[in-house]
């Protein structure tokens, strides 16, 4: 394997790719390409099947050579430590028979002495002692004995018992390789077939006057093998990824409009800064088509707290958490109804629908946002165009938690502090979320509050990566004491229920339910007004709301995605705006981080070696802090920990919780663009 002619492809590391009915690409994702021609479709797919085979092998015989060098290195060190310990003990066996033999001997010589005083004729007072020490001695000698033969048995049972250990932690560990080897080749032969039945299904069919649009098939086909490629393989955490200039950083005219075909992603992002001075932007650069390994980087995650696992930039989507936070917004058009509504119960029907809607997001969006950098902000104030602004700061780096805070001039304001918490489990990733939600209505004084739900995103292995939300929703009316549960049904297999659903009772103070919400989080929510009917013994029943279609009335229903969402990480319209350049923001906002930026022009190569900077220069600040707390420990001067910029942690009036509460001053930080106080984290 290390002595090979040039221009050779190690089968291990190729990649595999059909191009049309017969040409193939084999490949080593760097300079060496070959296109292949058979001359047929069914010799192409017998080259391509015995190219598969051989690289599986290739693989599985490098993963053992690796192992088995690693296994029997552990293996010989517990082999000589062992040894070493059973030596030591034999050692001291050995020193305590030594002290035996000499306690046997000058026992014996002290018992004749003794007898012999006997023989002399001496007091009777005297003998009787001389009797007494006499049979001291020789229990003495017989406890010593006793001593050493425990020592023996303890040296022979530890040299048994040291060889059935080792035959079990030799077990275990070959359980746990057959196991990493098993799942490993799982998740080949499943990518595998996902490959042959889609390069069997999509291929376009040679017909006369049809060239251009089975050219058009063709491309897309692949586009969709390749987003398969993006979900099921990942380079390891602490490579730096490195994309060949010739990897798709252009984009033909049919991508963009009025655009040449030899237009470059930088000339495109120029473009598109001009626009945004216009107008919002409604396109970003596609993203690249490119593999990675999952297997070789999630191996060594299970169970592990993932926000302290360096990441490459290729789980990401070009965005951070806290832009991400920022699209609970999206529909901030319930809110403003609900600040019109005079009815509490009513009001909390569309409070509950805003809840809901801010996980219509994250049905597509399978990647990761970028963990921001203690001390990012981002606005976005949209105040002129839908009256109101937005503000979110990461004011603790470990655990990740971003404070949020938005008002608006129709009449509400909502803010948090989100805490992520995710644990990856081998088959699925769960994300739990941590904290209150706040929505408060300036007319009315309505204070309500509410918990997220559970994230689950499964198939991480094996299988196309999906999303689903689990578990229950209390929105609460402080001042009322009205209440509304929401129930996420998470999805079965087994289950006639549609996928996604989501139910919600609505009550007041006294328990009696006023509404019924039914729905899905990813498509639209409906509201029911119950009736109260009269019961089979004269009492007081309750009628459901969806058994009374004419009360139905829609609360909310998701946008439609934009064209081409599939290419763009499936953003919506605000997201795609999010990221978009705009003047007079802080310097520590999350549109100006350089690795986010690259990545969202296409250049991931740059984006991991920069987002490597990014967070060398934040452990840099994080141990300067504690220097200089440890050296105020000892001095006995007072020290003030890492404090929020624009919000403050105090105690919530409400549900006494420890949160941060914007202090205020951004907006009025950027009007005078004084951004002094700003740190500097890029």
């Amino acid at each position: 394997m290390r002595h090979t002619c040039r221009g050779t492809i190690n089968l291990a590391t190729a990649n595999i790719t059909v191009e049309d009915s017969c040409n193939f690409i084999i490949s080593n994702g760097g300079a060496q390409t070959y296109h292949l021609k058979a001359s047929s479709e069914v010799e192409r797919q017998r080259w391509v099947t015995a190219l598969e085979l051989a690289k599986a092998k290739a693989v599985k015989m490098l993963a053992e050579s690796d192992e088995s060098g690693d296994e029997e290195a552990v293996s010989q060190t517990d082999k000589t430590e062992l040894q070493n310990t059973l030596r030591t003990l034999s050692s001291k066996v050995e020193d305590l028979s030594t002290c035996n033999d000499l306690i046997a001997k000058h026992g014996t010589a002290l018992q004749r002495s003794l007898s012999e005083l006997e023989s002399l004729r001496l007091p009777a007072e005297s003998n009787e002692k001389i009797k007494q020490v006499n049979e001291r001695a020789t229990l003495f000698r017989i406890t010593s004995n006793a001593m050493i033969n425990a020592c023996r048995d303890f040296l022979m049972l530890a040299q048994t018992h040291s060889k059935k250990w080792q035959k079990s932690l030799q077990y275990e560990r070959d359980q746990r390789i057959r196991l990493e080897e098993t799942l490993e080749q799982l998740a080949k032969q499943h990518n595998h077939l996902e490959r042959a039945f889609r390069g069997a299904t999509v291929l376009p069919a040679n017909t006369p006057g049809s060239t251009g649009s089975g050219k058009d098939q063709c491309c897309s086909g692949k586009g969709d093998m390749s987003d398969e490629d993006d979900e099921n393989e990942f380079f390891d955490a602490p490579e730096i990824i490195t994309m060949p200039e010739n990897l798709g950083h252009k984009r033909t005219g049919s991508n963009i409009s009025g655009a040449s075909s030899d237009i470059s992603l930088d000339e495109q992002y120029k473009h598109q800064l001009e626009e945004t001075k216009k107008e919002k932007r409604t396109r970003i650069p596609y993203k690249p088509n490119y593999s990675l390994n999952l297997w070789s980087i999630m191996k060594n995650c299970i169970g592990k707290e993932l926000s302290k696992i360096p990441m490459p930039v290729n789980f990401n989507e070009p965005l951070s958490m806290l832009q991400r936070l920022t699209e609970d917004l999206e529909y901030h058009e319930l809110l403003d109804r609900a600040a019109k509504c005079e009815n509490s119960l009513e009001q909390l029907c569309y409070v509950a629908a805003f809840t809901v809607s801010s996980y219509s997001t994250t049905v597509f969006r399978t990647s990761k946002p970028f963990n921001p950098l203690l001390g990012e902000t981002f606005e976005l104030d949209r105040l002129e165009e839908n009256g109101y602004r937005s503000l979110c700061e990461q004011v603790s780096h470990h655990p990740p938690a971003a404070a949020h805070h938005a008002e608006s001039k129709n009449g509400w304001t909502l803010r948090q502090e989100i805490k992520i918490t995710s644990k990856f489990r081998g088959k699925y990733l769960s994300i739990m979320p941590l904290g209150s939600i706040h929505c408060i209505f300036h007319a009315t004084g309505h204070h309500y509050t509410w918990k997220k739900v559970t994230t689950t995103v499964h198939n991480i292995i094996v299988g196309k990566l999906w999303i689903d939300q689990s578990g229950e929703i209390d929105i609460v009316n402080h001042k009322t004491g009205d209440k509304c549960n929401l129930k996420f049904v998470p999805y079965s297999y087994f289950s006639r229920d549609v996928a996604r659903k989501v139910t919600g009772e609505v009550t007041d103070p006294s328990g009696k339910v006023h509404f019924a919400l039914l729905g899905t989080w990813d498509e639209k929510m409906d509201c029911f007004k119950v009736q109260p009917v009269v019961g089979e013994n004269g009492g007081d029943a309750r009628q459901r709301g969806h058994e009374a279609e004419e009360s139905r009335v829609m609360l909310w229903k998701r946008n439609p995605l934009p064209k081409n969402a599939e290419n763009m990480y499936y953003f919506s319209e605000l997201a795609l705006t999010l990221n978009a350049w705009e003047s007079g923001t802080a310097p520590t906002d999350s549109r100006l981080r350089p690795d986010q930026r690259l990545m969202e022009n296409g250049r991931w190569d740059e984006a991991n070696a920069e987002k490597q900077r990014l967070e060398e220069k934040q452990r840099l600040s994080r141990k300067k802090r504690e220097a200089e707390a440890m050296k105020a420990t000892e001095d006995g001067t007072p020290y003030d920990p890492y404090k929020a910029l624009w919000f403050e942690r105090k105690k919530d009036p409400v549900t006494k919780e420890l949160t941060h509460i914007y202090r205020g001053g951004y907006w009025e930080c950027k009007e005078k663009q004084d951004w002094t106080s700003c740190p500097d984290i890029f």
